[in-house]
């Protein structure tokens, strides 16, 4: 008896040392296969359709707004690569987990273009429904390069092309939810992500979501950066707008066979013409999306206005005079004060607004301040905005 508690004794020390030892690996195991307690969400100043809580081993990507009046969001999980091995979770719970930084993507829609290129990861692009869209002339160099493929329409895209790039993720953006090609996609195991950019309800909001792409790429803070400096390009030129006395009136939009649609007072357009210090005349007409009105009321409302932006996509006062001699009548046309952005395209007719205008939305608000207010900014020459012909 005594000689087992001499042995007890003994060996009590090189016990407790490989308790320890044990203790300590056991309690490395457990921090990198569990999330950290504490939790930051990277701040987002105006954008409301997306979060991105920081984990510290891996963040987790919400889209709360995928499309209008969205029911269900969407989440996944962001992994570095150096921390797969160790990151245990369940994938029940999420619509995606995702390794970053992302090296093949896909994405739907050209406004996706600028946020790579800003990024400077416009190389892991891999697809595109519709090429001949994107107007940017560095991402065409890849197109021409066939290091991005094409892969039909948006609507129904060549899934026999797109598995057999097999991208890490397909970033799309959906109407309703209901798009069968993107379910397809999903059962081949690639991840779709609703971008929600375009539900945003403001140009600044919209922008920001050059962070969801940061996320992607582990670019944060190069995203984050990125947009201060867009933020501040854009309030920089808002506050030289705001000094100004006079507020010239402005029509917008066009007939589309019997509606005219134009921008209601609570849309991100009627934003920009706020912040330009304009006197937007349906600026107080709440609605969601665009007015639906007949040429008779804008007419009334709208034949004396100074200025006549986007009329739609006509590209020449001859064929918007061929389209309708009514809108001869306007005083803009008359005074040929009617600016429009689809004459500014890429090599392949592609219209630069559609694909830089919702990441740069400075540029944007500078161009009309520029058509409004010209001589706030004498040495600016637009990017996207010019008169018709």
């Amino acid at each position: 008896m005594n000689e087992n508690k001499y042995t007890v004794r003994k060996l009590f020390p090189i016990l407790l040392l490989i308790i320890c030892f044990a203790c300590k690996d056991n309690k490395n195991s457990i921090t990198d296969r569990l999330p950290a307690k504490d939790y930051s969400e990277i701040i987002r100043l105006h954008a409301e359709g997306f979060s991105i809580i920081n984990h510290g081993h891996y963040k987790v990507l919400t889209i709360k707004s995928p499309w209008p009046k969205a029911e269900k969001s969407f989440k996944y999980a962001l992994i570095p690569r150096e921390n797969l091995a160790t990151i245990t979770l369940n994938s029940d719970e999420y619509d995606g987990i995702i390794a970053t930084p992302i090296e093949k993507i896909v994405v739907t829609s050209t406004t996706h273009i600028p946020a790579l290129e800003l990024l400077g990861v416009e190389e892991t692009l891999v697809g595109f429904p519709g090429t001949d869209y994107i107007s940017s002339e560095k991402t065409r160099a890849l197109i021409n390069a066939e290091s991005i493929r094409e892969l039909g329409k948006n609507e129904g895209i060549n899934t026999e092309v797109l598995l057999e790039l097999q991208p890490e993720v397909v970033v799309g953006f959906g109407i309703d939810g209901n798009n069968k090609t993107f379910e397809t996609i999903k059962k081949s195991g690639i991840p779709v992500m609703y971008n929600g950019d375009w539900v945003e309800k403001s140009p600044l909001a919209k922008a920001e979501w050059i962070k969801f792409f940061g996320a992607l790429y582990n670019k944060t803070a190069e995203a984050d950066s990125i947009f201060n400096s867009i933020e501040k390009a854009y309030n920089d030129a808002k506050t030289l707008a705001s000094k100004v006395k006079n507020t010239p009136t402005v029509l917008s939009g066009a007939l589309h066979k019997d509606v005219w649609y134009l921008p209601s007072g609570t849309s991100p357009e009627a934003q920009l013409l706020k912040d330009a210090n304009v006197n937007y005349l349906w600026q107080d007409v709440a609605g969601e999306g665009s007015l639906a009105l007949s040429f008779e009321a804008v007419f009334t409302k709208g034949k004396s206005a100074n200025i006549w932006l986007s009329p739609s996509y006509y590209n020449s006062l001859e064929t918007l005079k061929n389209a309708n001699e009514h809108y001869t009548e306007f005083d803009a046309f008359k005074n040929k004060t009617i600016y429009s952005f689809v004459n500014v395209t890429g090599a392949t007719g592609g219209v630069t607004y559609y694909e830089e205008g919702t990441a740069r939305p400075d540029l944007v608000l500078k161009d009309i301040i520029k058509v409004c207010h010209p001589e706030l900014l004498p040495e600016y020459e637009t990017h996207f905005f010019k008169p018709l012909e």
